[in-house]
């Protein structure tokens, strides 16, 4: 590509084939009033409906639209992932397909990135059109992701319209469920300008929600847990696990003095001891020494295998646009 574009949008999408053709068009007449170059990478993550025939229509009538098809659904996370790795233009845009989120944003995020030089502006829907069995675990999934990460200025860290300079999304990596995440990941990779612009959020027009409910606010509550602790820990797994271990293993060599100094009293005495069994503190000793030397650090191995394993972010792609 000989010029950069300016700006790529991403779509990851699921079940969307009735509001795809009304979203391109948005976005069509969006970047030809503002003379933007730009391209729209939609990720199909596994939709059962027409989604994929939608976007080979698009595809062939202008080739700004690319598309990626996954052969079944892994999750937000892989597409945006996917999506994230084809992008060209000079600013990438994400948004979702449901026509919640509104292109005409587009224009003002491109210039907080290029103009007022943030690495990344994430929308936040002051104003929701959902229920409030899904806005008030929201607010209080926000406030939780404020004070564990730092980022003080985000009221909406899941809203899907954001906003990233291109070297933003090429270097961090998102995976399993830490789309909710991405302005944290790019914290700590040191993308720490990071802004939030109010934008309009409407009404489900097709369809229905594609996200599930409890079960999404739990998970992301460990998702946030993770990667806290991941970004404390994981390059100094000793500071926590070593401290961990040796506190419960000195734990239980206290208790292995005490049956000792139990058995050496009786013995002095002259007086039938007790077997150590019988001791309360010989069950303490060996729970605590076996937990200090296997269960945090089985634990800990599991889970930079996870983190660290070559095959994390493969996903079958089907076909490419």
């Amino acid at each position: 590509m000989d010029k950069e574009l300016n700006i790529s949008v991403v779509v990851p999408l699921y079940n969307e084939d009735e509001s795809l053709p009304e979203l391109y068009e948005w976005i069509t007449r969006v970047m030809k009033e503002n003379n933007f170059t730009y391209e729209v990478i939609f990720v199909n993550d596994g939709s059962t409906d027409n989604s994929w025939n939608v976007i080979e229509e698009l595809a062939g009538k202008d080739s700004r639209i690319h598309g990626i098809k996954f052969r079944r659904n892994y999750g937000k996370s892989p597409a945006l992932f996917c999506g994230f790795k084809e992008a060209q233009g000079s600013v990438v845009i994400t948004m979702d397909a449901d026509l919640q989120d509104s292109p005409d944003e587009i224009p003002e995020l491109y210039r907080m990135i290029t103009e007022e030089g943030y690495d990344l502006v994430s929308g936040y829907k002051q104003k929701r059109y959902d229920p409030l069995s899904k806005t008030i675990p929201t607010k209080l999934f926000n406030a939780t992701a404020r004070k564990v990460s730092g980022i003080k200025n985000l009221h909406d860290f899941n809203c899907g319209l954001k906003a990233y300079r291109k070297d933003v999304v090429k270097n961090i990596e998102v995976y399993g469920e830490m789309h909710r995440y991405i302005p944290y990941l790019a914290k700590n990779a040191g993308f720490d300008k990071i802004g939030e612009k109010v934008v309009h959020h409407q009404a489900r027009k097709f369809g229905h929600t594609k996200f599930g409910g409890l079960n999404r606010f739990v998970n992301g509550y460990l998702d946030l847990l993770s990667l806290s602790f991941l970004n404390s820990f994981g390059k100094k797994p000793m500071h926590v696990f070593g401290f961990l271990g040796s506190l419960m293993f000195f734990i239980g060599f206290i208790a292995v003095i005490i049956v000792g100094a139990v058995k050496l009293v009786h013995l002095w005495n002259g007086t039938p001891a007790p077997l150590v069994t019988d001791s309360p503190y010989f069950y303490i000793a060996l729970t605590m020494m076996l937990l200090g030397t296997q269960l945090f650090l089985t634990g800990f191995v599991g889970e930079l295998i996870s983190r660290n394993a070559d095959s994390r972010n493969e996903y079958q792609i089907e076909k490419q646009i």
